[in-house]
């Protein structure tokens, strides 16, 4: 979602935060701005729209050597250029740039800012003007930080310019993600390290409630009653050729195809010197003490998490709950003995899941974070940390992330199963090498998939996906995917379910797309395509070559039957992704999402 960045040292400001902020466009924004403090005054530049707009908007004449940055997926208040960040206080004096949701914003204006006039709709600009309130009050900025932050309900990551001093941004965060970043005489600030790859790769992480002082030759931070913290930094693992399309035209289509190296590099990465599975000792006796286990996700990770089920019960027979995150912060239900929880995120900064760690941390129960990146708050906050090793990944709608989540998943509940003694009849090893050819197989077969987008999804407004057991949760990936890009209203069900009340939204033409990749439920499944086809559907069958019959739309190459999602997911991303590029949407940025969901 929203984006910080911030910048203080001896080199132009103004370009190293559009840059930045450039970089921060995959999170998903609808407004953008930026601060540069000069020799006696602060310029402010604010659009709605596109870092592109903004550019054209900021005085190329204007110099400075400090400044925040900021891009707005909106919470309070429309998208508009007043709404956007950065805000300011009353007199112009202090500039402050915000990520999250205040939770408390409306007691806080009713008992302190009762005088003020207030320019925008959003819970941030009463920060801006509490901090400037307190200063009047203490005749100290620092102090005046300090109270306000301490003041502060929700979550908040917050770096801020004052017009009186010209060598220091203030910082702080809770729940929120913010690093540090340390370079030669200057420093910078960014709520992901991908911002500011282009001037360092030295980070250091900022715990909750913790407020620091940023300066071109020093970094000095405090808890919130001033007691100094000393940490070191840490290099961050992403390669910054990674974060670019190259001669891709979407970061999207990019990512699909990274899939087989993807499962490669798991292999690598998972695999010892005997070809055998390397896990930590730690995660393996996590999963051998835990009685259940307790998946928590959101989105695509969600539907990962759904078959993540089906892996550690049918293969490791370890009981398994998968929960969606919003909900189980809000409705924990009765949990196991020994609970082991398990979260699933690609950006590991997931405000939903973090809920939850905060309250199984309070309980003492263990949790093993699976994520695409490593030093993220879920994996520091966690007792244990699976890493994906998808690379960076930049479309909001997930595709790599979610494939990887799955391969991760699957070695997990092999290494528990033999750690068990239980007896195996596939190498997990080998078949995920088999999938990572038949997933470039696919790749290669992008024409074909373009013809069924053309076929099935040029003119109409919704769309089925079925399937029954494991095709049924990769139907419901299916169907977000191409909700999410296309804006076509798309469904997945469980194809049993469709004479249960679906099936009346069955018209002429009305597109229905059935994954039929299971043998033991191939003739149900089957049954349930005929029965909307009777009623008028234009039926899309997507078959491995094994269970291929005639007029199957597309046939993918076939694979162990547990790992077939992995497999039969590429053509529904593939699909998707050419239902929106011919409908002229944004691929890589839809509309309303934001690709790390940072607030809940």
């Amino acid at each position: 979602m929203c984006g910080i960045v911030g910048y203080i040292g001896n080199q132009d400001a103004k370009e190293i935060l559009l840059a930045g902020l450039e970089k921060l466009e995959y999170r998903g924004y609808d407004s953008a701005g930026i601060a540069v403090r000069g020799e006696k005054d602060t310029d402010l530049f604010k659009v709605k729209g596109r870092i592109a707009n903004l550019r054209e908007a900021v005085d190329e004449s204007v110099s400075a050597n400090i400044g925040i940055g900021h891009t707005r997926w909106a919470t309070h208040g429309e998208p508009s250029e007043t709404n956007a960040h950065p805000h300011q206080s009353t007199s112009g004096r202090f500039t402050l740039v915000h990520n999250g949701v205040i939770e408390n914003f409306e007691e806080l204006k009713s008992e302190y800012l009762q005088d003020v006039n207030f320019v925008s709709e959003t819970d941030t600009e009463i920060i801006v003007q509490l901090i400037e309130q307190f200063e009047k009050e203490t005749g100290n900025a620092l102090e005046a930080f300090r109270k306000t932050v301490s003041l502060l309900h929700g979550s908040y990551a917050l770096a801020v310019l004052d017009r009186d001093q010209k060598d220091t941004v203030f910082v702080a965060k809770n729940k929120s993600p913010l690093l540090v970043g340390l370079g030669e005489e200057f420093n910078v600030v960014a709520s992901d390290s991908m911002a500011m790859l282009q001037v360092t790769d030295q980070f250091v992480e900022l715990m909750d409630e913790e407020i620091v002082l940023v300066a071109n030759d020093r970094v000095e931070i405090q808890k919130l009653d001033g007691t100094k913290v000393e940490r070191d930094p840490f290099v961050a693992e992403i390669d910054a050729s990674d974060i670019e399309k190259g001669t891709y035209p979407h970061f999207m289509l990019k990512e699909i195809d990274e899939q087989p190296f993807v499962m490669r590099k798991i292999i690598q990465e998972y695999q010892d010197d005997n070809d055998q599975i390397k896990l930590d000792e730690d995660v393996r006796q996590a999963m051998a003490d835990c009685d259940r286990v307790y998946i928590i996700a959101a989105g695509t990770s969600y539907h990962a998490g759904l078959i993540g089920k089906e892996f550690l019960e049918k293969i490791a027979q370890v009981p398994t709950e998968v929960h969606i995150a919003s909900e189980f912060s809000y409705n924990m239900p009765l949990l196991s003995e020994k609970p082991l929880f398990v979260f699933i995120s690609q950006s590991g900064e997931t405000a939903d899941l973090r809920s939850v760690l905060v309250e199984t941390n309070k309980l003492g129960h263990p949790a093993l974070t699976i994520t695409n990146v490593p030093g993220s708050t879920l994996s520091r906050e966690s007792n244990y940390t699976l890493h994906l090793h998808a690379g960076p990944e930049i479309a909001v709608a997930s595709t790599k992330a979610y494939t990887a989540q799955m391969a991760v998943l699957a070695i997990l509940a092999v290494d528990t199963a033999r750690a068990k003694g239980l007896t195996l009849d596939f190498d997990p090893l080998k078949e995920l090498a088999i999938v990572g050819n038949a997933m470039e197989t696919l790749c290669d077969q992008k024409d074909q998939l373009e013809q069924v987008a053309r076929d099935y999804l040029s003119t109409t407004r919704n769309c089925f996906f079925i399937g029954r057991g494991l095709d049924y949760f990769v139907g419901l990936e299916g169907a977000l995917k191409l909700k999410e890009i296309s804006y076509i209203q798309a469904e997945g069900f469980a194809g049993g379910e469709l004479k249960h009340g679906t099936i009346a939204l069955i018209e002429d033409g009305t597109p229905v797309i059935a994954l039929a990749t299971q043998d033991h439920v191939n003739s149900s499944i089957r049954s349930n395509v005929q029965e909307v086809v009777t009623r008028g559907a234009n039926a899309c069958i997507i078959s491995p070559e094994d269970l291929y019959r005639e007029g199957d739309a597309f046939v993918i190459p076939t694979v162990h039957p547990l790992l077939t999602p992995l497999v039969s997911v590429l053509p529904l991303q593939i699909i998707s992704y050419y239902a929106a590029l011919h409908r002229d949407c944004d691929v890589d940025k839809p509309r309303n999402l934001a690709k790390s969901v940072t607030v809940e």
